[in-house]
């Protein structure tokens, strides 16, 4: 029997007009997700995008998924998702869960970003191979676009895009280019990259304490 429409499809076609355009599901809101509510932060976050069409596609967002607050300089405003904006977070990692799992092939490393690539990655880490307890990894992607993104393992492997606020077992230094070839690719192995200096790995000079008042 044919499924039960319930309005679905209409549905669907309102929330995409919010969110299809091509610089707002993977992009803008994003970078609103993790914390940036400057325009220059977001802008450094979206390589790629003119300032005026950001500027369109902020306006475009305006009271349907974020507010828009003058800095208390009076010169520039802050952009803060709304409760229907943070709603979107859950969403937006599902499209991109479903693109690694079933599209990650057919992306160039050039075109990889580092959130997509730790998604891509923590999903072929064998865990039993880690040793006992927690593992905390810490990825330094420099290029094109500065991002830390911790990998952590306490039982179950996670990706965290803020920090953990837990001791760094290794810290990883590259361009989020150079981990892909050797990773997604194949076009290079880790120690051809690592020697070449394109992939650092080092582990902190001092054991690595939580801060005061955090998780032990």
């Amino acid at each position: 029997m044919p499924m039960p429409d319930y309005g679905l499809h209409r549905l669907v076609s309102i929330a995409s007009e919010v969110v299809a355009d091509r610089w707002t599901p993977p992009s803008i809101l994003r970078e609103l997700v993790l914390g940036n509510t400057r325009f220059n932060d977001i802008a450094r976050g979206l390589p790629g995008i003119s300032r005026s069409l950001l500027v369109q596609r902020l306006k475009h967002l305006e009271a349907r998924v974020q507010d828009v607050r003058p800095l208390a300089n009076g010169r520039g405003h802050e952009y803060h998702l709304t409760d229907a904006g943070r709603d979107l977070e859950a969403v937006l990692h599902a499209l991109g869960r479903w693109a690694v799992q079933w599209m990650y092939h057919e992306l160039d490393a050039n075109d990889i970003e580092a959130e997509a690539l730790m998604w891509w990655l923590h999903r072929r880490v064998d865990a039993s191979a880690l040793p006992a307890g927690r593992v905390v990894v810490e990825f330094d992607h420099t290029a094109p676009v500065r991002r830390r993104i911790w990998l952590l393992n306490r039982g179950e492997l996670s990706v965290c895009l803020f920090d953990p606020g837990f001791g760094v077992d290794a810290v990883i230094t590259c361009t989020t280019p150079a981990l892909a070839r050797c990773s997604t690719s194949g076009e290079r192995t880790w120690r051809d990259a690592t020697r070449a200096g394109d992939i650092l790995s080092q582990r902190p000079a001092a054991p690595a304490r939580c801060p005061a008042g955090g998780p032990g």
